[in-house]
Order: C-alpha cells, then sequence, then structure tokens
C-alpha cells in the first residue's frame, strides 16, 4: 500500500477522535518524576496535576513529615531551599513548585547538580493558585559541591 495525503490525513482525523494528538507521537515515552510528599498537602497533588497535563508520568508517595525531612536532608536540599514537597527524575531532586518547562530545560541541560527548587510556597507558581496571581519568585540551580544558582526567574504577573 502507498501512504499518500488521504491516508495521513485519515489516520490523523482518527487519532484526534481518540484524543492523541499527532505532537504526541514524535514525542518520546513519558520520563516518569517521583514525588513525595506528605499525605494532607492540597498543593503537591495541585503540583502533581501540572507535571502530568506537560507529559510526565507521576508516580507519588506519602511520607510522614521527620521522613520527609530527612529524605530531603539526604538529598542534598539546602534547609533555606526547602518547599513541601520532593521530586526525583533522572538522578536529580526538584524541590518544591518547580515549573515543568524548567525541569524539560534541567534534562535537555543536564548539568552536573544535584536539582533545582522554588523554595517556599510562591504564589501563582505551579500548583500555587492561578498564574495571573503569580508573585514573582526564582527557580534554583543546586550544584553538586553545595554552591547555588539563579536558573530561571518568573515575575509577578
Amino acid at each position: 500500500m502507498t501512504l499518500n495525503r488521504r491516508h495521513v490525513l485519515s489516520g490523523t482525523a482518527s487519532l484526534i477522535s481518540l484524543g492523541i494528538l499527532p505532537g504526541q507521537l514524535i514525542a518520546q515515552s513519558p520520563e516518569t518524576i517521583e514525588v513525595f510528599k506528605t499525605a494532607t498537602c492540597g498543593c503537591c497533588h495541585d503540583w502533581i496535576l501540572h507535571l502530568q497535563g506537560a507529559g510526565f508520568a507521576v508516580e507519588a508517595q506519602d511520607l510522614e513529615y521527620d521522613a520527609l525531612a530527612e529524605f530531603k536532608q539526604t538529598a542534598g536540599v539546602p534547609d533555606a531551599l526547602v518547599s513541601c514537597h520532593t521530586g526525583r527524575i533522572a538522578g536529580y531532586v526538584i524541590e518544591g513548585h518547580v515549573p515543568a518547562a524548567d525541569i524539560r530545560r534541567l534534562l535537555a541541560e543536564r548539568p552536573d547538580a544535584v536539582g533545582l527548587s522554588v523554595p517556599g510556597m510562591p504564589n501563582g507558581s505551579p500548583g500555587m493558585g492561578p498564574e495571573t496571581q503569580r508573585e514573582a519568585y526564582i527557580v534554583y540551580l543546586i550544584r553538586r559541591d553545595g554552591s547555588v544558582e539563579v536558573f530561571t526567574t518568573y515575575d509577578a504577573a
């Protein structure tokens, strides 16, 4: 059978009717991010939805508060950069409400680093309310030598 324009258009229409966009077929299988959080954190759930909406597969695990704090410390997150949940993907730690686009950039650039952090819980960051009400915040890169540098800045909306 020869593939012609009619076949391509028909196939594309079929995929769209199934809720699959053509660009999703080109993308690699979704990366899986493990998310460690407490059972009662609602913003953690909202951040997970943000990640899933960006194409990440998510495996969430609830930890007791003390176990989560110990996990963060063992993973190399400085106390000043702690937030409510911690992710792990491809050998990197993702602390707090880091936007999916910054995680993708981290995975593309592959710096020698522990990972990324958005300390605290800034309003309007992913999982923390509407972006239209965003306060300014910074995504930090945590280097393996313990140094920290700005990875991305987000202005207030």
